[in-house]
């Protein structure tokens, strides 16, 4: 394996780490601004209300996106396996 291959088989997990976990933590990202605003306001410093939230943001975003999520990683597995190969040639 040379340094191409390491370098795109890096960019390639970097980027698919980056399409698995961007939708989780952008949603987790707002949720907690909102939260964060709202306890601000009220003056309500209660760390489950943050907490709740965040984590029925979380479930509904594996609800909605988890299907998706699962084929990237088992495109991405299948990228890896057949580069095997390769590697051992």
């Amino acid at each position: 394996m040379n340094d191409l291959q390491v370098v795109d088989v890096a960019r390639d997990a970097i980027w698919t780490g980056t399409l698995v976990a961007g939708p989780i933590l952008l949603v987790v990202l707002l949720v907690g601004v909102v939260v964060g605003i709202f306890q601000a306001a009220t003056s309500i410093n209660e760390m489950t209300l943050s907490f709740l939230p965040k984590l029925i943001a979380v479930t509904l975003v594996f609800l909605v996106l988890g299907s998706w999520q699962l084929q990237i990683l088992v495109d991405f597995a299948r990228r890896i396996f057949e580069r095997i190969p390769d590697v051992a040639g």
